[in-house]
């Protein structure tokens, strides 16, 4: 398989024109193949949080190179960051950042309204088909904030997944979840990587569910400290 993420030799360093800056990634390099399945696990302040942002652009590498499916990331402009966002990659967070006065189907179209403008009669119909897949078609003329943290927490999923990206990145998913409700939508994660091909990374500081993964990443001190492959 391809790889649609590679780090080249990465550092970060916050705070490099002050007294005191502070280095949280190390020459870390890494390449995640497509239609992977992955788990990146740390204790807080390991850097994963931070490595996962890199990866998706929204920081940038104090040094090395990023490349997401080929296109290095680095001498792109913020429109062009901002366009290479919306099309390869979906985000999901610990927090759903649903918007609460809009309804679940509302929420899903919301990142193809805001990079297409036009909402047709197919990507209604895609919307519906994803709500449908985390089990939630019953659901989507409820308002966000009338769900449950499990139910807004799929809709983020099917939201994530509404322009087709290539990769998904996953930061904490379940962590405000119970452990049934987590066992739920990590096995709905799962079903979506195998129907769709669609890569995932997954931070985590739940082991069990870690590894669970195809591939399990451990980062302390902002280094690679371990890497399985199943």
């Amino acid at each position: 398989m391809p790889n649609v993420v590679e780090l080249r030799n990465i550092n970060k360093i916050y705070g490099q024109q002050t007294k005191n800056p502070t280095q949280v990634v190390f020459d870390l390099s890494l390449e995640i193949e497509e239609s992977s399945f992955t788990s990146i696990i740390g204790q807080s302040g390991s850097g994963k949080s931070t490595l996962l942002n890199i990866i998706g652009t929204l920081d940038k590498a104090t040094s090395g190179e990023v490349l997401i499916n080929g296109k290095r990331t680095q001498d792109m402009t913020k429109d062009e960051l901002s366009n290479l966002r919306n099309e390869m990659i979906g985000f999901i967070f610990q927090f759903h950042y649903l918007l609460p006065e809009f309804t679940a189907l509302e929420n899903v179209l919301m990142p193809y309204r805001i990079s297409k403008k036009i909402v047709n009669e197919e990507i209604i119909k895609r919307a519906n088909e994803l709500l449908d897949i985390v089990g939630l078609k019953d659901k989507k003329n409820n308002l966000a904030i009338n769900l449950s943290g499990g139910q807004q927490q799929r809709v983020a999923i099917a939201r994530a997944l509404i322009n087709q990206p290539k990769i998904i990145l996953a930061d904490e998913p379940t962590g405000n979840l119970d452990s049934d409700t987590t066992e739920q939508v990590y096995d709905l994660l799962r079903e979506i990587n195998q129907k769709y091909k669609t890569t995932f990374i997954i931070i985590t500081h739940d082991r069990h569910i870690a590894e669970k993964a195809d591939r399990i990443i451990e980062i302390k001190d902002g280094r690679i400290h371990l890497d399985i492959t199943k």
